[in-house]
């Protein structure tokens, strides 16, 4: 009994030992809206109670803290140093570094925010969402030297 409970134990510590192996740290910027948005929503969801019942086709105002939230849990944009990839309600679109040659920065959105647009090789337009000005400096160091920072850093 005792060596079969040191070969369990020695068995553990042989798979722990080979799942706790070092893995090389790619680094990866993941950027997405505010969660607090979310509460946003689900506030506005609270609020719109009074006029959904007003009359008989204003329920489907309910429609839209749920489109809020899962436009805010689904986009994103994530950048490695391979890649960047957009991650829209409908689709995903990973566009290598090599088909990015610049990025234009300018005001976009309902709030005229300052967003952040790659140019693509072909002259076309990636929107980054949840990517912003001040973002710059951290997506330059994901980018492995493909992006210069701003700040001079």
């Amino acid at each position: 009994m005792a060596e079969q409970l040191q070969a369990a134990i020695d068995h553990l510590t042989e798979v722990h030992a080979v799942t706790s192996a070092p893995t090389e740290h790619v680094p990866r910027a993941v950027f997405h809206a505010s969660r607090l948005t979310v509460l946003f929503a689900l506030i506005l969801s609270i609020c719109v109670t009074p006029i959904a019942f007003a009359a008989p086709w204003l329920w489907l105002i309910y429609l839209i803290p749920p489109g809020i939230i899962g436009w805010v849990l689904r986009v994103r944009t994530t950048v490695d140093p391979d890649a960047v990839t957009v991650r829209g309600l409908l689709r995903i679109r990973r566009v290598p570094w090599t088909q990015i040659s610049s990025l234009r920065l300018g005001r976009s959105g309902l709030r005229n925010r300052t967003g952040v647009r790659a140019v693509l090789t072909d002259g076309g337009e990636l929107p980054l969402p949840a990517v912003h000005v001040r973002d710059l400096p951290k997506l330059a160091a994901v980018s492995a030297g493909r992006l210069l920072d701003p700040a001079g850093k």
